[in-house]
């Protein structure tokens, strides 16, 4: 008989009467996701356990008042729940989930007529800001205060200024370090469109950081 529950707020499996079983997180998740298909509603409380935070984190990026991100993130959870007899694992779930969640933060926005801004990250011990990124790893040399926060500053402009497709994906990409092959499942197109969008993304953050750096190179700070 196999058994769950939460270790680190993450949902571990097990035989009853055997040694615990080593399985991946994609494992896991099926196997919660057949039992809430089954009609078993705590499997279904501890993939919304395991996966609140995530989605409520990503989904900040989207929307900025707080109660308003727990609402569409509540959306997004009975969406998927609704739609649990369609999963057929053909991605992992938190892939699935992600891109409903997306989408349901673009419907609430669009209902109200504003658009998506882009909300610098706090920092935590899930993920990093996008100043703290692969994408700026050469950028962050010992400079002064002020340096960090004009290109902070120049970076969220950027990322703000960006068409759609190209902010979800160079989100998707850098703050919540997806894989290629995941963005393209949650934004429904093919591995060399998502790898066009964050070319294209970083080089237009690229060049709007450029007059900072070159500022930087003459020592005129």
């Amino acid at each position: 008989m196999l058994q769950s529950w939460l270790v680190g707020g993450k949902p571990v499996l097990r035989l009853c009467g055997e040694e615990s079983l080593v399985v991946s997180e994609r494992e896991t998740d099926q196997a919660l996701v057949t039992r809430a298909q089954q009609g078993d509603k705590y499997a279904f409380d501890l993939l919304v356990s395991k996966y609140q935070r995530r989605l409520s984190r990503l989904l900040s990026r989207w929307i900025r008042d707080p109660a308003e991100v727990q609402d569409v993130v509540q959306e997004a959870f009975i969406k998927a729940y609704r739609a649990l007899p369609s999963f057929r694992g053909d991605s992992a779930f938190y892939t699935w989930l992600y891109r409903i969640g997306i989408n349901a933060a673009k419907n609430y926005l669009a209902a109200r007529g504003r658009r998506a801004p882009l909300v610098q990250s706090g920092g935590d011990d899930e993920g990093e800001s996008l100043e703290e990124s692969d994408l700026l790893q050469d950028m962050n040399t010992p400079e002064s205060v002020l340096m960090s926060r004009e290109i902070g500053t120049a970076v969220s402009e950027a990322v703000d200024a960006l068409p759609e497709e190209l902010r979800t994906a160079i989100t998707l990409r850098e703050i919540e370090g997806l894989s290629y092959e995941e963005i393209a499942a949650i934004m429904n197109c093919p591995i060399g469109t998502v790898r066009s969008r964050i070319f294209r993304a970083r080089e237009a953050i690229a060049a709007r950081l450029r007059p900072l750096l070159d500022k930087t190179k003459d020592g005129r700070w």
